[in-house]
């Protein structure tokens, strides 16, 4: 299977555009809340919200968050705090860092030796790779296309701490003729 292929391939095409839809709930949540911490995850059946807002409210931003994504914002399903950048810097920094370590001896003096320069690849790593995690989500963690995307149900969960919503979605395909009215329509 090509990259486009599995990319595309319903589970993973699932997980990421309700990845895409949490990203930009989050966006749309942490602008009108700034003061206010959210945080979310995704998988196939929807994407959960961590933080305190209501039901009602978190309805009417993922709805907004859909129309908005429709109509050609993309950028809305990439988030400056998603863990896809954390792994990119991290796979890059680390990777960086275990290369520097070959053949430079076993002995704790021998790798003592070598900590400057090591704290100098993985800082230096760490900055380059910052305007890589997001290029990453754009292409292989998020999709900024939600397509047939609908939100099914949303179940709120009242526990100690912040609220806790499962936003469960699911693609919804216009029924035959249905497509071609609503393009006469609008």
């Amino acid at each position: 299977m090509t990259e486009k292929g599995i990319l595309n391939w319903e589970p993973v095409s699932l997980v990421r555009r309700n990845h895409g839809l949490e990203h930009a709930t989050l966006n749309l949540l942490a602008k009108e809340y700034p003061s206010r911490p959210f945080a979310g995850h995704s998988d196939q059946k929807g994407f959960w919200v961590i933080g305190d807002v209501s039901t009602d409210k978190l309805l009417e931003t993922v709805q907004e968050a859909l129309k908005r994504m429709n109509a050609g914002e993309k950028k809305l399903a990439i988030h400056a705090n998603c863990g896809t950048n954390y792994v990119t810097a991290g796979v890059i920094a680390g990777t960086l860092a275990w290369l520097a370590t070959l053949g430079t001896g076993n002995s704790f003096k021998k790798k003592l030796d070598n900590w400057p320069l090591l704290i100098t690849i993985i800082t230096g790593s760490l900055i380059a790779a910052q305007p890589l995690g997001p290029k990453v989500q754009a292409r292989l963690s998020t999709s900024g296309e939600p397509g047939n995307l609908k939100v099914r149900q949303i179940v709120r969960y009242e526990r100690k701490g912040p609220t806790l919503h499962r936003i469960l979605t699911a693609d919804v395909f216009p029924a035959a003729g249905e497509e071609t009215q609503q393009a006469l329509e609008s």
